[in-house]
């Protein structure tokens, strides 16, 4: 009679190699994952540590059961797959957007977690050092370019003509706002209701263009602000999404 248990055989030399694969892919892990805890981000250590140890469990795997072509097949699994949890971590808060670079990081920790599973540990440890170098090293020049003013002719960016009026006058502010920036042709993508109360309505007109002249947007305010109906008048610009 065959035993039940005469399929479950255990094969030393696979089971050591798939050990190495998880324990590099979980000393790789902590790496990436402690810088992220220390920054006390959302997906920290135990995050990382998982999704780099998942991936390379599952491309061992595919490695171990259908040779080179399985674990090509796992691992596009994996690059897809992960973009789901990455997804998780993203949120929108109101015109900004949180979560990118957590995200990324987690779709890095996989791709160190693939390269262990597929026993290149020299290439998942590269790529280790190019994560932690991309959230570390490159700080302080993001940073530097954050404190830089934004120059409206250096990048792509979102232009509004806003207005303030008496609350019966918003028919009005809209025409104006059409005749005047028309006239500099200047297109209007859409005009916004900014903020509304009893007294008065702020109105802002988005422009189509992602470049314009400050001399231009500070005529148009200018000659907006001279009109009796109109209580205020400037511009602003903001970087696109």
């Amino acid at each position: 009679m065959t035993s039940p248990f005469a399929a479950f055989v255990i094969e030393p030399n696979a089971l050591f190699t798939s050990l190495i694969c998880l324990a590099t892919a979980f000393v790789l892990g902590v790496a990436i994952g402690l810088e992220r805890q220390w920054r006390q981000r959302s997906a920290g250590l135990r995050t990382n540590v998982l999704v780099a140890v998942g991936a390379a469990a599952f491309v061992d795997l595919g490695l171990r059961s259908a040779g080179a072509e399985g674990s090509v097949r796992v691992i596009s699994y994996v690059v897809s797959g992960i973009g789901f949890l990455g997804a998780g971590v993203i949120m929108k808060d109101g015109t900004q957007v949180r979560g990118l670079n957590t995200a990324a990081t987690l779709w890095a920790s996989a791709a160190v977690g693939a390269f262990a599973g597929a026993r290149l540990p020299a290439e998942a440890a590269l790529v280790t050092l190019f994560v932690l170098a991309g959230n570390t090293l490159l700080r302080p020049l993001v940073e530097f370019v954050d404190r830089r003013p934004m120059r409206p002719g250096e990048t792509e960016a979102l232009y509004r003509v806003h207005v303030t009026v008496p609350a019966e006058q918003v028919a009005f502010a809209r025409d104006l706002l059409f005749d005047e920036l028309e006239r500099h042709h200047y297109p209007i993508r859409e005009i916004e209701t900014l903020a509304q109360g009893k007294d008065s309505v702020e109105l802002a007109a988005v422009l189509v263009p992602s470049r314009a002249n400050e001399a231009d947007l500070d005529a148009i305010v200018d000659h907006l602000a001279r009109h009796d109906e109109v209580i205020s008048a400037t511009w602003t610009v903001s970087t696109t999404s």
